[in-house]
């Protein structure tokens, strides 16, 4: 049996989705539904069993509960969270506690780390464990996964445990994310209002606007690669989830004009006072670590990406397993 937390979230339900298709089902979902339209990413999943997370450790910890994984996907996601303490407890304790139950009962533990430990990358994007020492996340949920990150490396944990730093993820079921959702469904959802999509004016002399660049990576290469460690229980250590490809935010919204057949119409507005010193203006996953452990799929291309969300997801308002 497989726990998925955060199973009702968008990397999460994607994860019970694909698993679906590899006819699993034996997998139990723990989330909290809270106020938003999260419910809804579960339509039409199959699972056996759905378990709150505030109940989630307690129950592990007292019963004999039959599992052989648990994949990690909760946590506090939001970029601009400012309550340190709720991070920690959500991001880091809860991690530390599932992590250390795993290891004591031979369990597989997946979890999500975060490309937001590198920071403003000039220390790059190596996944490689001996440099997390001297990563500088530029806000709070960065640090919180840096943190445990950190607390594994220092407990040896990492030979047998699986850290997943995720880039750019977007696709279908991110749609109760609000301001955490990704640029493609921003973009998409001003474009059907207004017609144009704005983005932020760059404020370095080195990138034009727009000219900023990330690694882009769709919901389901996210998945295989996720997936590809539950398969591969000897595989563990750190690794980035992305397509090692930056692009620009220019080629990213070019690619959603034409994959809604409208003529491109971009507005570059001022980057918020707040976001300065914050803002990554560059992000690419080095992922040789995962290529060299027999990482084989094809990734998908940001056009192709965004041809399948808009045509099959977007326009057809369809969530994965729909």
């Amino acid at each position: 049996m497989i726990v998925v937390t955060g199973g009702a979230g968008f990397i999460g339900s994607s994860i019970v989705w694909r698993l679906n298709t590899s006819n699993r089902d034996d997998i139990i979902i723990v989330d909290s539904l809270g106020t938003d339209e999260k419910w809804k990413n579960l339509v039409g999943l199959n699972f056996i069993d759905f378990i709150h997370k505030d109940d989630f450790v307690k129950l592990l910890e007292s019963s004999s509960m039959k599992i052989d994984a648990i994949i990690h996907m909760g946590a506090n996601s939001s970029t601009t969270e400012k309550d340190a303490g709720s991070l920690l407890r959500d991001n880091f304790e809860y991690t530390k506690k599932l992590a250390e139950h795993c290891l004591r009962n031979n369990l597989r533990f997946i979890y999500a780390s975060s490309a937001a430990t590198y920071g403003d990358g000039s220390l790059r994007f190596d996944d490689s464990e001996s440099g997390i020492y001297h990563l500088r996340p530029l806000n709070m949920y960065g640090y919180s996964k840096a943190l445990f990150d950190l607390w594994a490396v220092k407990k040896g944990m990492l030979s047998k445990i699986v850290g997943l730093k995720y880039f750019n993820v977007y696709g279908p079921n991110e749609y109760h994310k609000g301001d955490m959702r990704s640029v493609v469904h921003k973009a998409f959802e001003q474009i059907s209002q207004t017609g144009k999509v704005r983005l932020f004016k760059s404020a370095k002399q080195k990138y034009k606007d727009g000219e900023q660049m990330r690694d882009f990576i769709y919901i389901k290469d996210a998945v295989d690669m996720t997936l590809f460690f539950l398969d591969n229980k000897n595989k563990n250590g750190l690794y980035n989830v992305g397509t090692g490809k930056a692009r620009t935010w220019n080629d990213l919204v070019a690619a959603l004009f034409k994959a809604i057949s409208k003529p491109l119409n971009i507005e570059y507005i001022e980057l918020p006072s707040h976001l300065l010193d914050k803002y990554q203006y560059y992000t690419e996953a080095k992922i040789d670590k995962i290529l060299r452990e027999g990482y084989s799929k094809p990734l998908t291309s940001l056009e192709d990406g965004i041809i399948d969300y808009v045509k099959n997801y977007l326009l057809k308002d369809k969530f994965l397993g729909w």
